[in-house]
């Protein structure tokens, strides 16, 4: 059966909608990083640039490295626009554009997030580098899927025991990331970690401007969380959603995350850009080792 044009809306010039992509120019090997201004600093390393394009906050680069071919992303900020980001990346290489049916061949692709985040454990210091071996998304997409992934009932359940966490929020769900990737990446500049994804950068990380947060103790909570040896290390605003239509679409994917403060020594980076550099860098050599 073929895809609606109200599902699956491709642009005049054969593009996918929000990405403004064709099928062909994107690799299999695929960096997303947040900022727009970031996806340069992470092409600017390739041995060449094929493909500039962008639409919205969604530019990419595609290039070549040491043989390897590769796609470098921004995604915008939140599990919203990782929704967008991968569901049409899946579509460029998994439907056919021409007949608007799925591939009977699957393709699989290898995602990377390169970004930001905060630690919550006082034995995290800032500038270094985690892998999140773990994900607990606060957001909620997942429960829009139909899924049968493995919902590691347990570890949310005893999460939302200890936080007292409240039924107007959406239910925490856990996922782990893809071990195959994360092993061709790891090293022993890398911890691993269990990240927690929030759905925004101020209330929902106990952030209080001029508006009251629902539960002032949330942080102090969610760091004092503790199943088996599993410690919640650190939070963002995307591994959730990419953990989790990664995994549905069967694709891998791994979240690398600089750690630029840390929330409970009260630390912030001193050279964050350069943080940031040392991972882009540390990230590429690692991807494209033969």
């Amino acid at each position: 059966m073929s895809l609606a044009h109200s599902e699956l809306i491709i642009n005049t010039d054969g593009s996918i909608y929000h990405l403004n992509l064709l099928p062909e120019d994107i690799a299999t090997n695929i960096i997303f990083v947040g900022d727009q201004d970031r996806v340069s600093k992470v092409s600017k390393y390739f041995d060449s640039i094929e493909i500039k394009k962008g639409k919205r906050e969604f530019i990419t680069h595609t290039g070549h490295l040491n043989g390897h071919r590769i796609t470098v992303i921004s995604t915008g900020i939140g599990t919203d626009n990782i929704d967008i980001v991968l569901n049409e990346l899946d579509a460029l290489v998994n439907i056919d554009f021409k007949t608007r049916k799925i591939k009977e061949k699957h393709t699989q692709l290898n995602i990377i997030r390169i970004g930001t985040s905060g630690a919550i454990q006082k034995d995290i210091p800032v500038d270094s580098f985690l892998m999140s071996e773990y994900v607990i998304g606060f957001d909620g997409l997942l429960h829009f899927y139909e899924t049968k992934l493995p919902s590691y009932k347990e570890i949310s359940n005893a999460f939302i025991e200890h936080t007292q966490w409240s039924s107007n929020k959406a239910t925490p769900y856990i996922l782990k990331y893809d071990e195959e990737l994360g092993k061709k990446i790891l090293s022993n500049r890398i911890r691993l970690g269990f990240t927690a994804t929030n759905t925004g950068f101020y209330a929902p990380q106990g952030r209080s401007l001029r508006l009251g947060v629902q539960d002032p103790e949330l942080n102090s909570k969610i760091s004092s969380f503790k199943y088996q040896k599993l410690k919640i290390t650190n939070l963002e605003m995307e591994t959730s959603g990419i953990y989790a239509l990664a995994s549905l679409l069967n694709h891998k994917a791994i979240s690398l995350n600089c750690i630029l403060a840390n929330r409970s020594t009260k630390d912030f980076s001193k050279k964050p850009n350069k943080a940031m550099e040392n991972l882009i860098q540390y990230t590429l050599n690692k991807l494209t080792e033969n």
